[in-house]
């Protein structure tokens, strides 16, 4: 058994809670080490075997160090440990000048991984064999209701949500939560994924204060471009969510108390929101690759008490009831991209978490570009999870303008929901990108694998398969 030098902490993610573990990571030109946590007893680590696969995402002037840990012994398990025949995957992040290069011993209290007193340092499952990278991901347009390629050929995404940007900054856990790396990438297009969703948060970007310096501004920006750089070699489109932002709100569904971008607020402030989507556009203007979600979940309907309130608070912004911070306003955010030249499709997320698209075309702000999509997420717990209200509601959307489920997915660990939502989906030409390539416990929330290396859950094997069959 390897006692686990980890903590846990919950992140929460409206409507959505997940798990985020770090642990003590050290990494450099000669070695590096794994370190157990302050009162660890030495009876612990009698006998141990363990072996350890290094990977980096490296930016230039620093770098994620990714570690998976296998416990090789035989040794009954007891807590804090990782069980015998398992791995555990931990990341952290450095800052460096010179060269980066790859640490060749790893210890655990003085016993060598993959050494003398363990296998070779290897990965514990061989990664599932996908052809070389076939990119660039393709630059998308909006014509009529669909999402199109330059030459003119529909493209339907079929993808997934990748969190942890939007938390692990500003909780100074590091700039992802798990790898980022091209052999994480590989075990994506093993699934036949064609496109990845990444959530940020707006103060990591704009490195405010409230943000560890390690995590924030130029550190954060580079990390970002740089994932998604190898996302479009390999062929995967990308969508950049603005998920985490800031303003104090104690109203109806509040997920915290806090000023800064540290939980999903009901609309995203005027302050920092307008800033984060200029510089954002600015960073990715020119890529059409890139599709940008202006702002994951609006919930104003919560907050001004009705749902014609809510819709007029979601499109103009500005002083909305029951908000107590200037509201940054979809047209608002459109008109922000907009100035700064950028052309790139923007994903409108409808009120009630995205769940409800009931007033989207009515409310549809002006973009000049006509470049819009509705964003909508669908999961077995909202209040439109039905096929007869799908066929009321989003029907009409998507016979109108391209619609891309942002999120969808299920809390049950299973497909069932899956089953009946995603042939839907495909019958109406809707774009999917499932909740979430993330190994949390897919019994708190919908994950779709349990390792890094495309091990799926039960939920995730639902997907995979559809996927598998063409979608």
């Amino acid at each position: 058994m390897i006692p686990r030098a980890v903590r846990a902490s919950r992140a929460p993610h409206s409507p959505h809670a997940s798990l985020f573990a770090t642990a003590a990571v050290a990494a450099g030109a000669l070695a590096g080490a794994l370190l157990l946590p302050p009162g660890a007893t030495n009876a612990a680590t009698a006998g141990v075997s363990c072996g350890v696969s290094y990977t980096a995402n490296d930016w230039g002037s620093g770098f994620t160090a990714n570690l998976a840990i296998t416990d090789t012994g035989t040794t009954p398990t007891y807590a804090p440990t990782i069980n015998p025949g398992a791995t555990y995957t931990t990341s952290a992040n450095f800052t460096y000048t010179g060269t980066n290069t790859a640490p060749t011993t790893f210890t655990l209290n003085g016993t060598v991984c993959g050494g003398p007193s363990g296998p070779p340092t290897t990965p514990p499952t061989t990664p599932p064999t996908t052809p070389a990278p076939d990119g660039p991901a393709p630059a998308l347009h909006v014509a009529g209701n669909q999402l199109q390629d330059p030459s003119g050929r529909a493209v339907t995404l079929r993808g997934v949500n990748r969190s942890g940007a939007e938390f692990a900054c500003v909780q100074g856990k590091g700039l992802f939560d798990g790898p980022v790396d091209q052999a994480s990438i590989d075990a994506m297009r093993a699934w036949h994924v064609t496109a990845v969703r990444i959530p940020l948060n707006e103060d990591c970007w704009l490195g405010l204060p409230n943000v560890p310096a390690a995590y924030a501004g130029s550190t954060y920006i580079e990390a970002v471009k740089s994932y998604v750089a190898l996302l479009h070699r390999n062929g995967l489109n990308t969508v950049l969510d603005l998920h985490w932002t800031d303003g104090v709100y104690t109203g109806n569904s509040s997920a915290c108390s806090t000023a800064t971008a540290t939980c999903q607020k009901p609309m995203p402030d005027a302050a920092n929101a307008i800033p984060f989507w200029r510089s954002v556009a600015t960073a990715f203007k020119g890529d059409g690759a890139t599709v940008f979600d202006l702002f994951n979940e609006p919930y104003p309907s919560r907050a001004t008490g009705g749902t014609d309130s809510g819709w007029a608070c979601w499109r103009d912004g500005g002083t909305c009831p029951g908000i107590g911070y200037p509201v940054a306003g979809m047209q608002s955010l459109v008109d922000a991209v907009r100035g700064t030249g950028a052309d790139n499709v923007l994903m409108l997320g409808g009120i009630e978490y995205a769940n409800d698209l009931t007033q989207w075309l009515s409310h549809r702000p002006s973009d000049p570009l006509h470049q819009l999509a509705a964003s909508w997420h669908s999961y077995n717990f909202n209040v439109c999870a039905s096929s007869s209200c799908w066929d009321a509601q989003v029907a009409p959307v998507a016979a109108a303008v391209p619609v891309v489920a942002g999120e969808l997915g299920e809390n049950d660990c299973a497909a069932g929901y899956l089953d009946t939502l995603l042939p839907w989906l495909d019958r109406h030409g809707i774009s999917y990108l499932a909740w979430t390539w993330n190994t949390w416990d897919c019994s708190n929330g919908p994950s779709l694998i349990s390792a890094y290396d495309g091990t799926p859950t039960a939920y995730g094997a639902g997907y995979r398969a559809h996927l598998a069959a063409g979608g």
